[in-house]
């Protein structure tokens, strides 16, 4: 069997890696990548044979209208001649289509209600793969048919953090500052159609946090990298790379997100964590805001972000989420593998 991944944001390559090695044992796998956040640099992390096919067009939506199709006939001149049997996806609203052009049968995954890119996709799509809390209402009302849907247990996050051990253990590294902790710093997807939030608004936050915490900053792209590398906000450890969650769970105090898969990553991994999202939170994120796995404060300040660490203490990972992660990958591959 030919299975086609496309990959098309960094939170995607986490999901999938240990489904393409696991699967790449029997069947020929073609993974295809857009050059957006730290997707490439997490796919050579993971080294996942891959071919860059197109670009992101920005935050415009005029610009995104005009990359959409013209990302699709990339990948369609890409794929014709591969005779793949199948295509999956998460959130790779260019996937399912092409897919169709292809004649194939096409695996869309998906887990944010407020994605545009939905109704194409849900349309073009074989089947449907979303979060047991995901709305029915929501799905409605971007053409998902309803027999379409399988829904698969827990979050998408426990479908490959119930395979990392070793981020479920601290880490003894120190760099011997004198200082209550490490806190890791996750900004906004500025770039994002379905994001309506403010942007540039944690400088003030990081000025308080950053004399007082081990702060590292995990910029997107290269506009964020360049921004919060500024000389005032000198004493932030900025990644330039890719930092692999394994590598971040174990270092890691406090977690502080204005996005949405890492936060809830190191909320599931028990870690404390803070959500400063300045967008309406989706329904994944309110059952985990439910259940306590992390808190949501959108006007976070330094004072209440140290606060909230001196009360708080790191949790032994949700069993629960991870045992749901599992049950949910099982439930991929075989769907991935069914004629």
């Amino acid at each position: 069997m030919k299975i086609w991944f496309d990959l098309s944001n960094s939170p995607h390559i986490n999901l999938f890696s240990g489904m393409i090695h696991d699967l790449g044992r029997l069947h020929e796998i073609i993974v295809t990548a857009r050059p957006l956040a730290n997707t490439i640099g997490l796919l050579e992390l993971h080294r996942i044979k891959h071919t860059v096919v197109g670009k992101h067009y920005g935050a415009g939506r005029l610009a995104k209208a005009y990359g959409y199709p013209v990302r699709v006939c990339q990948l369609w001149r890409f794929l014709k001649d591969k005779n793949i049997d199948v295509a999956i996806s998460q959130s790779s609203f260019h996937s399912p289509v092409v897919a169709r052009l292809l004649g194939v049968r096409s695996i869309y995954m998906n887990d944010n209600e407020y994605a545009l890119g939905n109704i194409p996709a849900f349309l073009a799509a074989s089947t449907i793969l979303v979060p047991e809390f995901l709305s029915m209402e929501h799905l409605r009302r971007q053409y998902a048919r309803p027999s379409k849907v399988v829904r698969y247990p827990g979050v998408k996050e426990g479908i490959y953090l119930h395979r990392l051990k070793s981020a479920l253990s601290r880490s003894t590294n120190s760099n011997g500052r004198k200082v209550r902790g490490s806190a890791y710093v996750r900004p906004e997807p500025w770039t994002a159609q379905y994001y309506r939030g403010r942007t540039k608004f944690l400088d003030d936050l990081l000025l308080g946090l950053k004399d007082e915490l081990n702060v590292t900053l995990l910029p997107r792209d290269k506009e964020q990298l360049k921004h919060y590398s500024q000389p005032r906000l000198q004493g932030l450890r900025v990644v330039a790379g890719a930092l692999d969650i394994a590598e971040i769970a174990p270092d890691c105090d406090l977690f502080i997100g204005a996005g949405g898969t890492m936060t809830r990553e190191m909320a599931v991994l028990g870690i404390p964590t803070i959500s400063v999202y300045q967008d309406e939170l989706l329904d994944v994120d309110r059952y985990l805001l439910k259940i306590g796995a992390f808190v949501h404060r959108p006007d976070l300040t330094a004072a209440a972000a140290l606060h909230y660490l001196d009360q708080s203490a790191r949790r032994p990972a949700n069993r629960e989420l991870l045992e749901k992660g599992r049950q949910a990958y099982e439930l991929i591959k075989s769907t991935i593998l069914s004629a």
